[in-house]
């Protein structure tokens, strides 16, 4: 017989971004009505969720890696061991992310990805390719070897081995080709700018022709100042652009999150993780994209000083932006879960706790511990 499922007494969070006492009806693997639960057939559970909010499953579109793996292993291996550690977190939905490497192995990543899944672990929702059409200039942690031009003939011979998988592509806009590139492709997959030198009129094209988002504001990137505002003053002039945040404490100052958000506002904030493989590992030395990383606390560096993406996963980088930089819970709960799911275009199945979509679930306690995490119905932890 079927289980339908209840979680009552919490404060759930609202599509508008607010937080409301409400009861969640479940049945299977979705979020019902009310009306459709009452009428369903099924012995019947009841989590009581009183004193705790009720948020949607995270989902971190930008990230490289956690407990030893990376997306740039190009394994099923590696991509099971990166979605069960990131479900054990609260993040539900991923895209994992690339880097700057040769075009064959790409394509081993892509093939790899195609048709991926976990039952056991978070939803795998596509790629995140991070480079290789970056700047050198601006490379950061990027394999400066494998930099090369926007180049829309490899980016569809990827997307074929991928089967249609990458979400996501980033590139500099002041590069050769990079506008004809944009032009080309912002009509069926989500461009990010990145990694660049570009100043506000460069982004500015970049944006009226398609691209939609910034990869790790501040981040690889002119800064913005009174004369220059660059990319980012570009960004925040363009209603329809969105901006990724890193709030591990180390990529950006607390101040400087908190005047984003005064900027963009909380429907144009993606918090990302951009995490690497020490995610949830001991201090020490790792690899990145074939580059070695020294990690010692929640701060990873190349030999040469250069933070090298996070050990911070999105649910701690949440907590951190709400509990260290004064960003509202409910704020920051839309900018990890229902604004990166709309970037990506997966909103009518993630992002949100209303009906119709996946029930992937996380109850937080007042204090912002995970209290219960749910997977498509199903009690993947609970201290209930």
């Amino acid at each position: 017989m079927s289980i339908k499922q209840q979680i009552k007494n919490g404060l759930v969070f609202q599509e508008d971004g607010e937080f409301f006492p409400q009861t969640l009806y479940i049945y299977k693997e979705r979020i019902v009505s009310e009306a459709e639960y009452s009428a369903l057939p099924g012995e019947e559970q009841v989590l009581d969720a009183k004193g705790s909010y009720v948020i949607p499953g995270l989902v971190d579109i930008h990230f490289h890696g956690c407990m030893g793996s990376d997306c740039c292993d190009g394994t099923p291996e590696a991509f099971s061991t990166i979605a069960r550690y990131e479900l054990s977190q609260g993040i539900t939905s991923i895209t994992p992310a690339t880097m700057t490497i040769s075009e064959e192995d790409l394509s081993r990543i892509c093939m790899a990805a195609r048709d991926f899944s976990c039952p056991d672990g978070a939803d795998f929702c596509g790629l995140y390719m991070e480079g290789p059409f970056i700047s050198h200039a601006k490379k950061g942690a990027q394999n400066e070897k494998f930099i090369r031009s926007a180049d829309s003939a490899m980016l569809s011979r990827l997307q074929e081995l991928s089967g249609g998988a990458i979400r996501t592509v980033v590139v500099a806009p002041e590069t050769e080709g990079a506008m004809d590139f944009i032009r080309e492709n912002s009509g069926h997959i989500n461009i990010s700018l990145a990694h660049m030198t570009a100043d506000y009129e460069t982004a500015k094209e970049a944006l009226s022709l398609g691209a939609s988002q910034l990869t790790h504001t501040y981040n690889a990137m002119p800064p913005f100042s009174h004369r220059a505002p660059g990319p980012i003053g570009a960004a925040a002039d363009d209603d329809d652009c969105m901006a990724e945040l890193i709030c591990d404490g180390v990529h950006i100052h607390p101040a400087v999150v908190r005047t984003t958000f005064r900027i963009f506002g909380d429907n144009r904030i993606i918090f990302i993780s951009d995490s690497m493989r020490a995610a949830g590992m001991a201090d020490g030395t790792y690899d990145l994209g074939g580059q070695a990383v020294t990690v010692k606390g929640n701060l990873a560096v190349l030999e040469d000083g250069t933070i090298a993406g996070s050990v911070t996963n999105l649910m701690d980088c949440m907590r951190s932006a709400v509990l260290k930089m004064g960003i509202p819970l409910a704020s920051a709960v839309k900018c990890a879960s229902q604004n990166p799911a709309r970037a990506i275009g997966i909103l009518d199945d993630y992002g949100t706790l209303a009906p119709g979509k996946y029930a992937n679930i996380v109850i937080l306690g007042k204090g912002l511990e995970t209290v219960c995490i749910l997977h498509r119905g199903k009690t993947v932890s609970s201290s209930l």
